[in-house]
């Protein structure tokens, strides 16, 4: 492992990346900012880098928001591996010696290596690895706006992605709704309401489809009036035979003890009897008592 750069090197790489030519330098030092640290192990269950804490601190007051914000938790990071950039999220942060800091790291996916040390066409996943002394540097406001960029598919836009103020966070439906997902946050966060806008994009886009939501506090009735069918206990009428047998038995036999066990047994035969004997039960196969078939 190379030996780190003094704090005077480290100042003095910032002013020649800040000295350059022509109008738009504020875009060249955005695109073009030294490393902050070096790969240290590759694993399969997660990866570790070590950050330099100074060089930390200098870019605290840098003019790109992602830049600033390098090497916190939750901040992202790229590494290059030949024409690749491999961009990886911080997990972890803890102290090591020398003034350097420890992060456990997750990659999150792969792009191009443009002009300027951009990255460009971003995808999820990745199909190479670093090697470990590999040099890690900052992600840039451009490389969050190639990593994040919305195509024109069917999308939730949701919010910005943090820190920039003009990238979208947007959710695209079609994979969204091909997968299980849950949307979670402390209370008062704005679950409920991003729940209400997920669902009416949705419906937007997919004015044909149909959303079953249960709603046990009644959160959503005010959200979806205009636009859903509300049932509640006053207006919501279920048919007697999609009853399973236990509620038919809450429903049905008043006696107890060994009485209501030999009640339940005939009660159990006619209902079995009652729905294989309806014609809707020629398309099912094996019929039980809790089979949801009609029946007179």
């Amino acid at each position: 492992m190379t030996d780190q750069p003094s704090l005077k090197q480290f100042l003095d790489e910032l002013s020649n990346y800040s000295e350059t030519d022509g109008t738009d330098s504020s875009s060249a030092d955005r695109a073009s900012v030294p490393p902050i640290g070096r790969v240290l192990e590759i694993a399969g269950s997660g990866s570790r880098i070590w950050m330099d804490f100074n060089r930390l601190q200098m870019l605290l007051d840098h003019a790109d928001p992602s830049v600033a914000m390098s090497g916190q938790v939750g901040s992202q990071v790229k590494m290059q591996a030949g024409s690749t950039w491999l961009v990886a999220n911080v997990r972890t942060l803890q102290t090591g010696n020398d003034g350097k800091l420890l992060a456990q790291i997750d990659l999150l996916g792969e792009g191009q290596s443009a002009s300027g040390g951009r990255i460009s066409n971003f995808r999820r996943g990745v199909t190479r690895y670093p090697i470990p002394g590999c040099e890690v540097l900052p992600v840039t406001t451009e490389d969050m706006r190639a990593i994040f960029a919305a195509a024109d598919d069917p999308h939730v836009e949701i919010g910005t992605v943090y820190p920039t103020d003009d990238i979208r966070g947007t959710l695209y439906i079609d994979p969204m709704l091909s997968k299980h997902f849950a949307v979670l946050g402390s209370t008062g966060t704005g679950k409920s309401t991003s729940v209400a806008l997920i669902l009416h994009r949705i419906s937007q886009y997919s004015p044909e489809g149909h959303i079953v939501m249960i709603d046990p506090h009644g959160e959503y009735s005010a959200a979806f009036k205009s636009c859903g069918e509300l049932f509640n206990v006053d207006n919501l009428q279920l048919p007697y035979w999609l009853l399973n047998f236990e509620e038919h038995c809450e429903v049905l036999l008043t006696t107890d003890g060994a009485e209501r066990n030999r009640d339940a047994d005939i009660l159990a035969k006619i209902l079995l009897a009652a729905r294989t004997g309806s014609k809707s039960s020629e398309q099912y196969g094996r019929i039980t008592v809790d089979s949801p078939i009609p029946y007179l």
